[in-house]
């Protein structure tokens, strides 16, 4: 196997200029003794700003539980996680949802929409619930780009599949996070809906400067990445810079995914 080394992070904790997280020396273990797992294995990355990365690797290789570890999700077993220069391990659960609330976008498989409110409330709820006005300017930019300017008064059993998660996507974006994590984002839609969502995701980072972490078992959804880190037995094994489908599945099968 051919791999492409990553660059070894300073012993420093402190984050680095231009990382929007990283994980120092993340290890994440489930049960105890005989029995005991290790989903995480000692893992170091960064997520670098305004940069799409996907993470990929075999069923339990420890790519859901990284992003859930590094989105504050989930707590380590030993280690650190970084959102920009704080400390997320340090944080009691007050902090912890705050800085979920105030810092990070989140984009699931599940839609998550309110089915009583239309799609202008779904994207402005988290600013709501946080007694936040939106950006207005920011929230037009927002819904231009992600194509619902016309659909905004509508519910959600109003939209097609696409069309959710493009509310979906835009309500991560709203608040203006710091980064966003997508788990399987697409996982819901047909070919032509994840494409357009995966494109609008792939916008939002080079129009809109936003910075996107993505967990994906799909190539061709991986390729619309800058970047896919490997997982394999809890560890990054390896790295992919300008991803193409062939590409991303022939490192797959060398991990027997």
């Amino acid at each position: 196997m051919s791999t492409t080394l990553i660059e070894p992070i300073a012993t420093d904790p402190a984050i680095r200029p231009g990382v929007a997280a990283r994980a120092l020396a993340a290890t994440k273990r489930y049960g105890s003794g005989d029995t005991a797992v290790t989903a995480l294995d000692a893992v170091t990355v960064d997520f670098r700003a305004h940069e799409f990365t996907a993470i990929m690797g075999p069923s339990g290789s420890g790519k859901s539980t990284l992003m859930h570890s590094v989105a504050g999700l989930d707590t380590l077993t030993s280690g650190q996680v970084f959102i920009g220069d704080t400390d997320v391990s340090s944080l009691d659960d007050k902090r912890l949802t705050k800085l979920r609330r105030d810092k990070i976008g989140f984009i699931f498989q599940a839609f998550n929409l309110v089915p009583t409110l239309n799609a202008l409330e779904n994207i402005t709820l988290p600013l709501s619930l946080a007694g936040r006005k939106p950006d207005a300017e920011w929230l037009d930019l927002v819904v231009e780009t992600v194509g619902l300017a016309n659909r905004l008064s509508h519910r959600p059993s109003e939209l097609s599949g696409g069309q959710q998660q493009r509310v979906a996507v835009a309500r991560a974006l709203a608040s203006k996070p710091e980064i966003i994590f997508g788990d399987e984002p697409t996982g819901n839609l047909d070919s032509r809906a994840g494409a357009e969502i995966l494109d609008f995701m792939r916008r939002a980072v080079r129009e809109l400067g936003q910075t996107i972490v993505m967990v994906t078992h799909d190539p061709v959804a991986a390729s619309y990445a800058q970047r896919v880190i490997f997982l394999a037995d809890g560890r990054i094994v390896d790295e992919l810079t300008e991803p193409t489908p062939e590409r991303v599945l022939d490192r797959l099968m060398t991990f027997g995914d």
